[in-house]
């Protein structure tokens, strides 16, 4: 019998281990699938898909649902689940969330009359996971510059969500904080809070840096950006595939750049699972 206060939670890497141990910590009943050799508490019960399909009504899907376009993302389990018409079937009459779930739609039609809800759109979602993104980036920067951040010259590419509050960090943490954008009113923004700021496409014209972090969804860092750095800076990128650098050209000229994805789910697994399951209580509060 479906259970409305049930959840099942299918695939995923440490983001949703957290995040089905963070739901049943609220009293829910929770099943998860695809977790061959991890070991959870015994609030969270381990099933098969066909029982999970029977006893739960919300199904969380991982983040993001498939890397390859066609299996579920399931980075704990060998047997993988392939995304066709008889996966989406299995979801009818059932509300179902998940995160990037674009490439999932194209996978069967049948998702066009299936309940389903993409977190990973959510304003809310974007804002709190822009903070444990930004303290991966500096870990990142801590690790692998091999001076200290503080007193070192940072320059934050883009003032979005992670932009903001980067450079916000870096500030406290001593650095020197330039940050650009491409629009005259967010360079105002960021010359209001204090900061240094650049137009994007003129960054490395007069100034050079020990550190750039990219925020900036676009190829920001093409050969002919690249070949105004003279001081070798760290590039550590933030954006999505395929990323804001060149990285041959960087390697030719001796760059170090660093593809930084999916930060939240490597460095705070625990936070990362704890936003999305409060994103996906306020989406069911709506």
């Amino acid at each position: 019998m479906v259970d409305i206060n049930s959840f099942g939670v299918l695939g995923g890497d440490k983001r949703q281990i957290a995040l089905a141990e963070s739901i049943a910590s609220d009293g829910y009943t929770v099943y998860v699938y695809g977790f061959d050799n991890i070991e959870f508490s015994k609030d969270v019960k381990k099933a098969d898909l066909e029982e999970i399909m029977i006893r739960c009504e919300n199904i969380i899907l991982p983040l993001p649902v498939t890397a390859d376009g066609s299996h579920l993302n399931m980075v704990y389990s060998e047997n993988g689940i392939e995304l066709n018409d008889s996966f989406a079937e299995l979801m009818r009459n059932k509300q179902v969330y998940g995160g990037m779930m674009g490439k999932l739609y194209q996978t069967s039609d049948v998702w066009d009359s299936i309940d389903t809800y993409d977190y990973y759109t959510r304003e809310e979602f974007a804002v709190h996971n822009a903070v444990p993104a930004a303290e991966g980036a500096i870990e990142i920067a801590m690790r692998e510059y091999p001076g200290t951040v503080s007193q070192s010259k940072c320059l934050v590419v883009g003032y979005g969500r992670i932009g903001k509050i980067l450079a916000m960090m870096l500030r406290g943490l001593g650095a020197s904080v330039t940050v650009s954008a491409r629009r005259y009113s967010d360079i105002a923004w960021i010359e209001s809070f204090g900061y240094s700021s650049a137009l994007t496409d003129k960054i490395c014209d007069k100034d050079q840096y020990d550190v750039i972090f990219n925020t900036a969804p676009a190829l920001i860092f093409n050969r002919r950006m690249l070949s105004k750095m003279r001081s070798k800076p760290l590039i550590i990128d933030l954006s999505s595939p395929p990323g804001g650098v060149d990285y041959e050209a960087a390697q030719k000229f001796g760059i170090k750049a660093i593809h930084a994805l999916s930060l939240p789910g490597k460095v705070a697994p625990k936070t990362a699972g704890e936003i999305i399951k409060n994103t996906i209580y306020n989406m069911m509060e709506e």
